[in-house]
């Protein structure tokens, strides 16, 4: 009768029944009551016990520590140990919950003290208690590596689990890449919960220490005495590891070095699928994400669906997208959307980035909490999509609703500024930043800021702000700099600038080509020729442009100057006709596209009727009923669609 969930008033008439066959003063019956009621009745349900046993003193430690009423758990168990009773692995293990709830250190030291004098320090499961309670509770990694050091038996991987996990959360990365190494190194098969606290730590290391861990890692699994438990587990983290370090064939090599039992978790998914999308691989990703779906023992989680709606977010795969948005409300609990943050918030990154404003705005909207990360989720969101103003009135109701604005909320609301022209509210944003809301600007705000004033042709001003920051200028901010030179044809400005440019990153085409596309605007084919020279004199390629195009939930690759489509002769076809059209209706309207489609320039033949978007446009077939990603905005209009702008 007192097992599983009663209702409250189902519960009053069982107790009242117990009254009448006089079974209150049953310790059995007693100890589930009490595991029934809040603490206030439990506790008038224990006094009335006149004999205890150690049960109903169990029962009551735990729900008062459940309640975090940590001092009037150890008054009970004082009493405990006033009636001559011996506490069990089970008084402890409560006991040790109510310290971890606690606020006051002292409690676990008590009950250490009490575990050491009643003889319960071999007890692997007390000592897990003892370990969770100093490492995560009160981050006392001294004394909890002092109770780790003294088990006599450390065959639990539960112990060991706690205190990688605590030294994680302390910031101690070395210490936890050593206790694992420790760990699989006595075949000891880490838990899910390890790895996890293991990549964390994993996350913090520079590269230096990551070329070191590889190493150590690396030749311990090359020793064939290395079990099988070891060896997924190190490899998972080894895939990591390579994945932050950029190096994806070796990512992936490890990943495919794992077998049997060990794919089956989802971490080593993760692992992989993340570092392909931080390392630009979003087809890759998602190509890998279809094969996991596809098996039944495996099952995504959170932690993937956001790995994967940035890869969409990407490419602008809008229909996988969309299919993860119903996987997700489908699968998972009912409201997992409005209350997990960070999915949440990724469904609108990628929802904004792939062009579908309104959705992002639904998700945004049907979260119970939003929180600032999802505040700048959205202002970011409408920033790229030209909706400035509204992405100013959200950072007004986000002041409204108590809170902060942090550095990431004023670089999306700089960005909507300069997105939408709107100078006077972007340059007030960026004065108020530290009188306002002790915000700093930082190099990126600088950049957006900078990029707001050259958009609008205001390059003196813009020139005075990047002579006064703080900071030494970096591509983004030159690069913002040449923009404006461009765009409003300062062209006795535009080469200084393209030299600084390409003086901070030299190894990148992004000045040459920037420069490039001015001296062409201004039809000065020569120059462009020269650059080109240039160019190859100093051994600087230009990374091919690339775009991607669903189509039929496919998503094709197009890179500029590539011929690897299986249909690129008719994709060629297509585009080749429709630039004549395109000359035509120039020679007929001022247009900017005159002066690049008619010319009969080698060079710029070469550039006008190769870049990757068009190949995109023309593969789909229909232009208005598509969605493309590359790294500009495009018009929907068939004409202007095309930005005919010469790419080296």
């Amino acid at each position: 009768m007192l097992q599983g969930h009663i209702s409250h008033s189902h519960l009053l008439q069982i107790h009242a029944q117990i009254f009448r066959v006089n079974a209150h003063q049953d310790n059995l019956v007693a100890t589930r009551l009490i595991g029934h009621y809040p603490s206030r009745l439990a506790l008038r349900v224990f006094d009335q016990l006149l004999t205890p046993n150690i049960f109903p003193f169990n029962a009551i430690i735990r729900v008062l520590g459940e309640e975090g009423l940590c001092s009037c758990a150890f008054f009970v168990f004082k009493a405990l140990l006033q009636r001559s009773l011996s506490p069990n692995d089970f008084t402890f293990s409560f006991l040790l919950k109510a310290c971890f709830r606690s606020n006051d250190a002292k409690y676990v030291k008590q009950a250490h003290t009490h575990v050491v004098k009643l003889g319960f320090v071999s007890d692997s499961f007390i000592c897990n208690g003892l370990l969770v309670a100093y490492a995560m509770g009160f981050k006392d990694m001294i004394s909890a590596r002092k109770v780790f050091d003294e088990m006599p038996d450390r065959a639990m991987v539960r112990c060991w689990t706690s205190l990688i996990a605590g030294s994680a959360q302390s910031g101690q990365t070395e210490e936890v890449l050593r206790l694992f190494f420790m760990m699989v190194k006595e075949n000891l098969r880490p838990e899910n919960d390890t790895i996890v606290s293991v990549l964390s730590a994993c996350s913090k290391l520079e590269a230096v220490e990551i070329e070191k861990w590889v190493m150590i890692l690396s030749e311990f699994i090359n020793d064939d005495d290395t079990g099988s438990f070891g060896r997924d587990s190190v490899n998972t983290v080894l895939a990591y590891l390579y994945g932050k370090w950029g190096k994806v064939e070796k990512c992936k090599e490890r990943f495919d070095e794992i077998v049997g039992i060990g794919k089956r978790s989802v971490l080593p998914w993760n692992v992989i699928i993340s570092a392909y999308v931080q390392n630009g691989c979003s087809l890759e990703a998602l190509s890998l994400f279809r094969v996991m779906i596809e098996d039944l023992n495996l099952r995504p989680n959170h932690v993937t669906m956001v790995s994967v709606l940035s890869a969409c977010a990407q490419v602008g795969d809008l229909d996988l997208g969309k299919w993860i948005h119903g996987y997700v409300k489908s699968e998972g609990c009912k409201a997992i959307l409005e209350s997990n943050t960070f999915l949440a918030t990724a469904l609108i990154d990628m929802y904004s980035k792939c062009g579908s404003l309104g959705k992002a705005k639904d998700v945004f909207e049907q979260m119970v909490s939003k929180d600032v990360v999802s505040f700048n989720a959205m202002i970011m969101g409408l920033a790229i999509n030209g909706e400035g103003e509204e992405a100013l009135r959200l950072f007004s109701k986000m002041q409204e609703l108590g809170l902060r604005p942090n550095s990431g909320t004023f670089l999306g609301v700089l960005c909507a500024c300069s997105h939408s022209g709107l100078l006077d509210r972007g340059r007030q944003m960026f004065l108020d930043m530290i009188p306002h809301f002790s915000v700093p600007p930082e190099l990126e705000h600088y950049a957006c800021y900078v990029d707001l004033l050259a958009r609008v042709g205001l390059l003196e001003e813009a020139f005075e702000v990047v002579a006064s920051m703080p900071f030494v200028p970096n591509n983004f901010v030159w690069g913002a700099l040449l923009q404006g030179c461009r765009l409003h044809s300062r062209l006795e400005l535009a080469q200084d600038v393209s030299q600084k440019l390409v003086k901070v990153d030299p190894e990148n085409s992004a000045g040459y080509v920037m420069f490039s596309n001015a001296l062409a605007s201004d039809q000065q084919w020569g120059e462009v020729s020269g650059l080109r020279w240039l160019m190859r004199e100093k051994g600087v390629r230009k990374h091919p442009g690339c775009s991607w195009i669903s189509v039929n939930r496919v998503v094709h690759e197009f890179l500029a100057g590539s011929l690897s489509h299986p249909q690129i002769d008719s994709i060629y076809h297509t585009l080749n006709g429709l630039v004549k059209e395109m000359k035509v209706f120039a020679s007929y309207h001022n247009t900017q596209l005159d002066a690049l489609l008619h010319t009969e320039n080698k060079v710029t033949n070469q550039l006008v009727f190769s870049p990757k978007n068009k190949l995109s446009v023309f593969w789909s077939g229909n232009p208005t009923a598509i969605t493309i990603a590359a790294g500009q905005v495009l018009s929907p209009d068939p004409i202007t669609l095309m930005r005919a702008e010469p790419e080296l």
